[in-house]
């Protein structure tokens, strides 16, 4: 019975700080979907203009060029064809580590607050719900109270509730059509510079390693 009472007490402060923290989670939802959309422009593969020029090079055996085509470009491949052709001389399984540990760098980058997002879009609506509940609750003890004005009073402390779950929603459809667009995006991306990694170990491969260059310089 004291649980039921302590409840109640906090029932009766209603769903108004709900609203509140609702608000406060659209700015933040907003903020980050409009964080991630720069990001994903500005990190945009492109496929048409870069790697092409950069296989190019690599067919011909034009290092350099191809190196300085990296270092100009920017984006998730050029950071990746980089590390690949700075590790050039130190052997397969060194440029192979280097590669992988590229991807998983920019797949890092790529994620970064999704998971907000998808959490926001999951449980948001619940927010909502417990502002609704909460709200509800409150009407109805109101109307207890107040003894008059029938069904009127419980409608309005009900319509004031219903406003709380319609935040909810407000926050989580977008919520979770960008967190979905984002990891389209992200799986659409890995997937080329995976690509671009088998094409840059395909090539690099047999480019002479540090210790075998020293070799053969001893040996002259």
């Amino acid at each position: 019975m004291k649980i039921t009472q302590m409840f109640l007490a906090f029932s009766l402060v209603g769903g108004i700080w709900i609203l509140y923290l609702l608000i406060g989670l659209s700015v933040l939802s907003v903020a980050i979907i409009l964080e991630r959309l720069l990001y994903f422009r500005a990190n945009r593969p492109k496929p048409g203009d870069f790697q092409p020029k950069l296989l190019s090079y690599l067919q011909t055996g034009k290092i350099e060029d191809a190196i300085g085509l990296a270092q100009k470009a920017a984006g998730p491949e050029a950071r990746c064809a980089r590390l690949a052709l700075y590790s050039r001389h130190e052997g397969t399984d060194v440029i192979r580590q280097n590669l992988l540990n590229g991807l998983l760098t920019e797949q890092h980058r790529m994620e970064k607050r999704l998971l907000i997002l998808g959490t926001l879009g999951n449980n948001a609506p619940f927010i909502g719900l417990l502002g609704t509940v909460l709200g509800i609750i409150k009407a109805f003890y109101d109307l207890s109270i107040a003894g008059a004005g029938g069904p009127s009073v419980v409608m309005l402390g009900i319509a004031e509730a219903l406003v709380a779950t319609a935040m909810g929603l407000f926050i989580a459809i977008p919520a979770v059509i960008a967190y979905n667009y984002f990891q389209r995006r992200t799986r659409q991306t890995r997937q080329q510079l995976e690509r671009l990694a088998e094409t840059l170990l395909l090539y690099l491969k047999s480019e002479p390693t540090s210790g075998s260059s020293g070799a053969g310089a001893k040996t002259r």
